[in-house]
C-alpha cells in the first residue's frame, strides 16, 4: 500500500465518514453545510484528489490528520445530536407521559354515539361542519354548532340545549345568526358578556358578542399584528381558539392549517403575535404532517393542556384528535401516544360535567367519551 492510501485508510478509520453511507445520507439530509469538512477530509486524504488544482503536501496532509484525530470526537458527538433533536417548537419526548393524567387524555366512546347531528333533511342544518363549542353553566349544557344545506355556500349559526349532555334540544329560533360566514367557534364568558372567536368566510376569524348566548352581535375581523407592529401577511388566518387568564386573552389561529400561530390581547381588539412563526409545527410526526389546528386549551393541576385537530392525509380526507402541553401557552409538547381519537373524530373539545371531564369530537358530528376510569 502507497503511503498517500495509508494515509486515507488512517483517517477513515479515526472519522468513518466517509466509509458510513447511512451516517453520511443522514447528515447530507440534514445539514448539507456540515457535509463540506467531510469533503475535505475525502480531498486531503484521497490518492485522487477531487480538485487538481489544488496543491496540499503530505506534510499538511499528515497535520491535518492528526488533528481530525482530536476533534472528531467531538464533532461526532455534536452532529449525533443536531440531527436527531426533531425541528419546531413542538418538541416530543417519547418517554414522557407523566404530565398527562389518564382522566383528560383517555376516553372511550359512548355507546349510543352520536348525540348531535345534521338532520339530514331539507333544512337548514342539513349537515354541520367542523369544530362546535359546549359550555355548560348552572347544569345545563349549551351547544353552538354550524349548519349547512351546500357546503359551498353560507355556513350560518346554530343552537341546541341539553340537561345531561346526550340528548340536545335545538332552538326553534335557528339559525341564531344568519347574517354572516359562522364556523370553527370558540366561546369564552368574561363577566356577564359571551365571546364567540370564529371562522368567517375565505377562513378569516371574526368576532361576535352576545349577553343571552342567543343574540350575537358582529364585532368584525380580528385585527392581528406581527411581532414588529405590522399586520400579518394577508391570506387565511381561521379556527381561532381562545384562553382567558389574569386580563390576557390568547389567540390560538392557524393559516391553511399550515401551523398553530399565538397571537395575545388585553382588549381583544389588537392581537400581536407572541412570534412570527407558529408555536406548534407541522410534523415531524406522521400524524399532523399535512396539517393542524388548535380546538381548545384548558389548564389542569398547574399545565396547559391544548387539544388540537390534525391530519396525515395530503388530501385531509380523515383527521384525528390530539393534544400538547405547556407550561406557559408558548412552547409545547406533543403527547408522545398521539392521536387520542382516530376515525376522523375531530376537534376535540373538554367539557367539565361538575364530577370529571368528558371528551366531545365536533366533526363530522358530535360524539361524547368518558374517562376510562369513570367516577362512579
Amino acid at each position: 500500500m502507497n503511503t498517500e492510501k495509508s494515509v486515507a485508510l488512517e483517517i477513515c478509520v479515526t472519522c468513518m465518514y466517509c466509509v458510513t453511507p447511512m451516517f453520511t445520507n443522514h447528515l447530507i439530509s440534514h445539514s448539507s453545510a456540515l457535509y463540506y469538512p467531510m469533503s475535505l477530509c475525502a480531498y486531503v486524504f484521497s490518492p485522487t484528489p477531487y480538485l487538481p488544482s489544488l496543491k496540499i503536501s503530505y506534510k499538511q496532509r499528515t497535520l491535518f490528520k492528526n488533528s481530525m484525530k482530536l476533534i472528531c470526537p467531538i464533532i461526532t458527538l455534536f452532529l449525533f445530536s443536531a440531527c436527531t433533536k426533531p425541528a419546531g417548537n413542538s418538541e416530543t419526548t417519547a418517554s414522557d407521559t407523566s404530565h398527562y393524567p389518564s382522566e383528560i387524555i383517555d376516553f372511550t366512546a359512548y355507546e349510543k354515539n352520536p348525540v348531535f347531528s345534521g338532520t339530514g333533511a331539507n333544512t337548514w342544518d342539513s349537515v354541520i361542519r367542523e369544530r362546535g363549542f359546549i359550555l355548560r353553566e348552572a347544569g345545563l349544557y349549551h351547544l353552538w354548532y354550524t349548519g349547512y344545506r351546500d357546503i359551498n355556500k353560507e355556513k350560518h349559526l346554530g343552537y341546541a340545549t341539553s340537561p345531561d349532555g346526550l340528548a340536545w334540544t335545538r332552538y326553534k329560533g335557528n339559525p341564531i345568526f344568519d347574517s354572516g360566514w359562522v364556523e370553527d367557534m370558540s366561546v369564552v364568558k368574561s363577566d356577564s358578556l359571551y365571546y364567540m372567536f370564529a371562522e368567517g368566510k375565505d377562513d378569516i376569524a371574526h368576532l361576535l358578542t352576545s349577553a343571552d348566548r342567543i343574540h350575537w352581535k358582529e364585532q368584525g375581523p380580528l385585527d392581528i399584528r406581527q411581532v414588529n407592529g405590522e399586520p400579518i401577511s394577508k391570506g387565511a388566518y381561521g379556527t381561532p381558539a381562545v384562553w382567558l387568564e389574569d386580563g390576557v386573552w390568547y389567540l390560538f389561529y392557524e393559516r391553511d392549517d399550515l401551523g398553530i400561530w399565538l397571537a395575545t390581547s388585553t382588549d381583544h381588539t389588537l392581537w400581536t403575535n407572541q412570534q412570527d412563526e407558529p408555536v406548534i409545527t407541522m410534523g415531524p410526526e406522521v400524524y399532523d404532517q399535512y396539517g393542524l389546528a388548535m380546538d381548545q386549551i384548558i389548564k389542569y393541576k398547574g399545565k396547559y393542556y391544548g387539544y388540537y385537530h390534525a391530519t396525515e392525509y395530503k388530501d385531509w380526507h380523515d383527521w384525528t384528535s390530539c393534544v400538547a402541553i405547556s407550561d406557559d401557552l408558548k412552547h409545547w409538547k406533543k403527547y408522545p401516544k398521539n392521536p387520542i381519537q382516530r376515525e376522523n373524530k375531530s376537534s376535540p373539545i373538554l367539557v367539565h360535567d361538575g364530577e370529571q371531564y368528558r371528551l366531545y369530537t365536533m366533526h363530522p358530528e358530535v360524539r361524547v367519551h368518558f374517562p376510562l376510569k369513570r367516577k362512579e
